[in-house]
């Protein structure tokens, strides 16, 4: 791909850690385009190298070997810049200090930063901006790192668990606006552990195990290769048995569930299936559905380990 139009390249990134004469190897060889202007979500059980791969897209730590790079760039050089922010979990606020205070003080480090009261706005922080750090829950916390990361209008945005502490409503405020930022045409790369945010946000899925990249693509390709489509349909209960029988000896069909005439058909080919039921097995009302993306991640970290 031309550098011109990524975000984010990593070529053979790998990061080792040593400690007590041992050597720990936390992202083994990744390969990873990220075009500009994508939402891409970034997921893994713990230890399966999805922060420190935003780490290194970040400029927090350099690759043992291979290459990173931020809009055909060093990552520090593109952050220095103020083509990147981040949100993380946790750290880097003064308890001390009230909510307006903070994005103040942080805005005057940056050469052209948005407008304070513009950024608080956008991260639903106005109405606690008096309110001293200390006293700010957790989720209210996670608001004011997103103003922070707002203020120097950055053409990528890092979130790591941007949800994290936020109630419902709050995580519900937060997406609607990373959408609006989205469609604005900013590149959002996050690492969640809700799978759910994952399935209804990010237009494409990086799965990490082990360190290395095992499955990419959109929501609807990851539950597919991971788990199949499901085909529903009903059949008389009378022919169930026998319909039951021509389904197994399809090469297509990964699993049969049958319960008074009701069939439930885990398949590679859902269209093959579906034309079997519909013009040879007498069957009718036929509904046609992805694995969930808990299925997905389960069956492919487990893979991956085995």
């Amino acid at each position: 791909m031309n550098t011109q139009t990524e975000a984010v390249a990593l070529r053979g990134a790998v990061k080792e850690f040593r400690a007590g004469g041992a050597s720990f190897r936390a992202v083994d060889g990744v390969d990873l385009s990220i075009p500009r202007g994508e939402i891409v979500a970034l997921l893994g059980s713990n230890g399966a190298g999805k922060t420190t791969t935003l780490d290194m897209v970040l400029g927090l730590t350099n690759p043992s070997a291979g290459d990173v790079t931020v809009f055909g760039e060093p990552p520090r050089r593109s952050v220095r810049a103020g083509r990147v922010s981040a949100v993380l979990q946790t750290g880097g606020l003064l308890r001390d200090l009230s909510v307006r205070e903070t994005v103040t003080l942080v805005a005057s480090t940056f050469r052209d930063p948005m407008p304070v009261e513009a950024v608080m706005e956008r991260a639903n922080i106005t109405g606690i901006a008096k309110r001293r750090v200390s006293k700010c829950s957790g989720g209210e916390q996670q608001r004011l790192r997103f103003a922070l990361a707002l203020l120097p209008d950055p053409a990528l945005l890092v979130l790591d668990e941007p949800t994290a502490g936020m109630d419902v409503t709050a995580r519900a405020e937060f997406w609607d606006t990373m959408r609006e930022d989205a469609r604005a045409g900013r590149t959002i790369v996050f690492a969640t552990h809700y799978l759910e945010e994952a399935d209804a946000f990010a237009q494409r899925i990086v799965m990490m195990a082990g360190g290395r990249i095992v499955a990419d693509g959109t929501t609807a390709e990851i539950r597919a290769t991971a788990t199949g489509r499901r085909v529903q349909a009903y059949v008389p209960a009378d022919r169930e048995a026998a319909v039951v029988a021509e389904l197994e000896a399809m090469p297509e069909v990964r699993a049969v569930a049958a319960d008074a005439g009701r069939l439930v058909v885990t398949a590679a080919d859902s269209d093959a299936v579906a034309r079997a039921l519909l013009t040879r097995l007498g069957a009718h009302d036929l509904e046609i559905t992805a694995g969930s993306m808990d299925d997905a991640f389960r069956l492919l970290t487990e893979r991956s380990a085995s």
